[in-house]
């Protein structure tokens, strides 16, 4: 009978072999990897190869272009960030009593400007003990590299290896300024034809899509506007300077305040799952993440009554 004594102990793999490791397949390059850790890429590749000869397995297939995952690969990566998230977290309630209220938030920059920052006061009246930190920026940021707690990122979620929640019942949206619809009262999707349309370049709908949904096709003159952040579309919009197709989401305050109006009723809208809540499952355990994502489902349940 084998005593517990007689059992082979786990071996655990040199945390440099982990990080090149992590870093390879990020990159998906070995000398991207090593210019991050500061090392050379031979050495790089001898961690690697290291971890691979303890593992027993391959973890990368090596191409003329650089390095993908195998599937082993790809679910030791999914295992190992979780186990790197885990030791930051450690590491950072080691280092500091106060840290754990500094809540570090990252946005899509139209989010955070339209919806996140005129919310923020309520958010910290509510919860006066946490000090917030918020970044904007279209870049995925590494979430141990940058110091982030959260991101809220735009687009279609593909980050397999994080905790995703979408925000629900967005829709894309006909708006115009009231000025506008005085001078040029809109009763069908065709008569927008006639009419200056402000492009939104980072909208998942956009205006070819929307009339095809019509059955209709794209007008023959160019757009009067193009703008590559929402943010930049609906202050147009408001200006009288043409019909935007935008979020819901991102124009409420727009509309509550009475500078832009929906021109259609709800069943010309396009719904989207254009925004989502992003982090390493082991944020989850914060306090800090917690009460903040019970804020975000409160408000967000107050929201699209237009």
């Amino acid at each position: 009978m084998q005593h517990e004594s007689d059992k082979k102990p786990i071996q655990l793999p040199p945390f440099k072999a982990i990080q090149a490791f992590e870093q390879a397949a990020r990159f998906g390059n070995v000398a991207r990897a090593a210019e991050q850790l500061n090392l050379t890429p031979s050495a790089v590749s001898h961690q690697i190869a290291n971890l691979e000869s303890l593992i027993g397995r391959p973890l990368f297939l090596r191409t003329a272009k650089g390095v993908t995952l195998t599937p082993a690969g790809e679910q030791y990566l999914r295992d190992v960030s979780g186990a790197l998230q885990s030791l930051a977290i450690a590491t950072e309630r080691a280092g500091s009593a106060t840290s754990s209220d500094y809540l570090r938030l990252h946005s899509a920059p139209s989010f955070g400007l339209l919806w996140l920052l005129p919310r923020l006061e309520q958010f910290r009246a509510s919860h006066p003990d946490i000090q917030i930190n918020l970044s904007c920026s279209y870049e995925s940021l590494h979430f141990g590299r940058n110091q982030i707690d959260l991101d809220i990122r735009h687009g279609y979620p593909n980050w397999p290896s994080l905790e995703v929640r979408t925000i629900r019942h967005e829709q894309l949206t006909v708006l115009a300024s009231p000025s506008l619809l005085a001078r040029a009262p809109i009763q069908e999707p065709q008569e927008l034809l006639r009419q200056n349309l402000i492009l939104s370049e980072a909208a998942l709908v956009q205006w070819p899509q929307w009339f095809a949904q019509q059955g209709l096709s794209l007008p023959e003159a160019p757009y009067a506007l193009s703008f590559d952040r929402s943010y930049m579309s609906l202050e147009a919009a408001s200006h009288g300077f043409g019909f935007a197709l935008e979020s819901s989401l991102l124009s409420q305050d727009y509309v509550s305040q009475g500078r832009l109006v929906p021109v259609f009723e709800k069943r010309l809208r396009s719904s989207v799952s254009a925004h989502h809540l992003v982090f390493p499952r082991t944020h989850a355990e914060l306090p800090r993440v917690r009460r903040f994502l019970e804020w975000m489902q409160q408000q967000l349940g107050h929201d699209f009554n237009y």
